[in-house]
């Protein structure tokens, strides 16, 4: 019998690209049974981008490219009661938290949990478990610092997220994490934490993308959702405005607004600003191929998930020969200074005009958008690309999985 992995999800689409696209379909290829125990919202799974899925996916579970999918009616128990439960090891709420209760039905070896509450909810199926004789094994997969200590939240909910993490860090036999910063973070809570890093990345492309920058104009991309904390859509409209003075500037969106939401573009800017929408994810590539920077753009000035963010885009950019344009992030900053793969406006809140003023420059200088097309593409090729982080993720499974996995000696 192949061993069993269940895959916990409390908010995220069972199709999100990591999740899914990436560590179920290799965890697959690897020959483990995969499941995604995933919610429904109002009675439907959703696509990427919010939408709901009314015409599919209707069955409570099903088979979706040799994963197996059960889901549930989504539920949250309280902050009072997750930390609780937690505190006192005993779930209360077992038969009402329908994540719980599915997720325990599943039976697995591996439980793999990918925000904080189902972090939460793999700490109360791993204990009930163990009180049937069942000794099972939980991956915390670490998209986000949750609590953010430095986010805006009120000082007692961040305190009681605090210690119901520390409680439930005692159950987790292994962390993946998004980054080397939030692995420091995880291993200065505690040093004999199991700590393993496996960045957002795409599979690695089978040949070098052809880049011309000697053309007229430039484009500038944006990937993922259109929102007022990351990637606005007024910025982007600012910003093709202003810089379109001065030269040809394109702007590509790839993605865009939630479901609910529309993006309108002002008839002066039609022919500048280009709609992609939300693209299956094997077709990024083809959508990149004429793009020459791509944009992040945080507002998130004080936040550790700002500060220490590594994001899907980011390494779709670079992974497409794509030179990064940021504000100032630290995890971000840090990456593309070491590998010379981008540009890096030394102000965490910049405005539109000094993103075009560092378009500008990078227009004057094609010859350095060349060079660092060329970093970013071999980086990916040589480490971080999918295919190498699917090494580690692997590695992780076979250390999890065996009967003598201790925790570090220091």
């Amino acid at each position: 019998m192949p061993i069993k992995i269940c895959k916990l999800i409390q908010h995220h689409p069972f199709q999100d690209a990591r999740i899914f696209k990436k560590e179920a379909k290799s965890l697959l290829k690897a020959g483990y049974d995969v499941t995604i125990v995933a919610p429904r919202m109002n009675g439907y799974l959703f696509d990427i981008d919010g939408t709901p899925y009314t015409r599919e996916f209707l069955s409570p579970s099903f088979i979706h490219e040799g994963v197996r999918v059960v889901t549930y009616e989504k539920h949250q128990d309280t902050l009072d009661q997750i930390v609780a439960n937690v505190l006192s090891g005993k779930c209360t709420t077992k038969n009402v938290n329908m994540l719980i209760k599915v997720g325990m039905e599943q039976q697995a070896d591996v439980y793999h949990a990918h925000e904080y509450l189902s972090l939460y909810a793999g700490v109360c199926i791993k204990r009930e478990l163990r009180t049937q004789g069942k000794h099972v094994k939980l991956i915390y997969d670490s998209h986000e610092f949750t609590p953010d200590l430095y986010a805006s939240i009120r000082e007692d909910k961040k305190s009681k997220l605090y210690s119901a993490l520390l409680e439930m860090l005692k159950e987790v036999d292994h962390i993946i994490a998004v980054s080397e910063s939030m692995k420091a973070w995880y291993l200065s809570i505690n040093p004999k934490l199991r700590v393993d890093v496996i960045y957002n990345s795409p599979p690695m492309l089978q040949s070098r993308p052809a880049k011309n920058f000697l053309k007229p104009h430039l484009t500038v991309c944006y990937e993922g959702n259109v929102d007022p904390k990351r990637g606005s859509a007024d910025r982007i409209l600012e910003m093709t405005r202003i810089a379109n003075q001065s030269m040809d500037l394109r702007f590509k969106i790839i993605g865009g607004v939630r479901s609910h939401q529309s993006l309108p573009i002002p008839p002066d800017l039609a022919h500048k600003v280009i709609p992609a929408g939300w693209v299956d994810y094997k077709a990024i590539p083809q959508h990149m191929a004429d793009v020459d920077i791509g944009w992040i753009d945080y507002k998130l000035p004080y936040t550790m998930n700002h500060m220490f963010a590594l994001p899907n885009k980011f390494f779709s950019y670079l992974n497409n020969g794509v030179p990064i344009l940021v504000n100032k992030c630290h995890e971000m900053e840090s990456f593309v200074r070491r590998h010379h793969c981008g540009l890096v406006l030394d102000n965490p809140l910049p405005a539109a005009a000094d993103y075009v003023n560092a378009i500008l420059y990078l227009n004057r200088r094609r010859d350095l958008l060349q060079l660092m097309s060329d970093n970013a593409f071999q980086i990916m090729q040589d480490t971080y690309a999918w295919d190498k982080m699917e090494t580690i993720l692997y590695s992780v499974y076979k250390r999890v999985l065996k009967p003598d996995y201790l925790a570090y000696i220091l």
